[in-house]
């Protein structure tokens, strides 16, 4: 019986180590190399060639959402499922723009996760269920989030602010210049209309992105 082949990404490892074993109860499922950070993804995505890619999305350096954007530049049609302890109806919709299949939380239980392991094998995306009811009630209601007009650089910028981060923190973690991390923070106060950090974290608060 052939296995489907994970690539399982988190920065933090003894997370990785419990879904690892989550995953390998399964028979016919393995996981053949494990990564810290979007960068080490990337290089051992062209290395091993696994058949989906798990991985989380908040991470240091590039982060998990550059680290899907590269990945899908490079291939297509990788199969990518995010595992990430972001709750909101804002990161699914941007990790499926960018080219993922399937978006969990971390608090889904195991059955779930195999589950939507084997729905993209088969080419299927997967959403876990109350995540998409939240993105199908926003969409209804026909609300736009204001946050859904950053880039992906300025997203992750906007979160770490909101979250009481200094610039030069965020340089730190990002990998970037304070004086790019500034320039990203003229651009989000120029695109959600807001003067300081106070009113990035209130737009965080409201678009449910952090907790008040």
């Amino acid at each position: 019986m052939s296995q489907i082949k994970i690539l399982l990404v988190d920065d933090h490892a003894v997370v990785r180590m419990g879904f690892k074993m989550l995953i390998e109860a399964e028979d016919d499922i393995t996981v053949i190399g494990e990564a810290e950070s979007g960068e080490v993804a990337i290089k051992l995505f062209q290395e091993l060639k696994p058949d989906i890619i798990v991985m989380d999305i908040t991470m240091p350096g590039i982060g998990g959402l550059e680290a899907i954007d590269r990945i899908i530049a490079k291939d297509k049609n990788t199969k990518i499922l995010v595992l990430s302890a972001h709750e909101d109806s804002v990161h699914p919709k941007r990790v499926l723009n960018a080219g993922a299949m399937g978006y969990l939380t971390k608090r889904s239980a195991a059955e779930e996760l195999i589950k939507a392991i084997k729905f993209i094998h088969q080419g299927k995306r997967y959403l876990e269920p109350n995540i998409a009811q939240q993105m199908a009630i926003t969409q209804l209601s026909g609300e736009t989030n204001p946050v859904e007009i950053l880039s992906d650089r300025e997203f992750e910028v906007f979160i770490a602010l909101a979250k009481g981060k200094s610039t030069n923190e965020i340089a730190d973690t990002l990998c970037l210049s304070p004086r790019t991390v500034g320039t990203h923070l003229y651009n989000i106060k120029q695109k959600l209309n807001a003067n300081n950090s106070a009113e990035i974290a209130l737009i965080a608060i409201r678009c449910g992105l952090i907790d008040p």
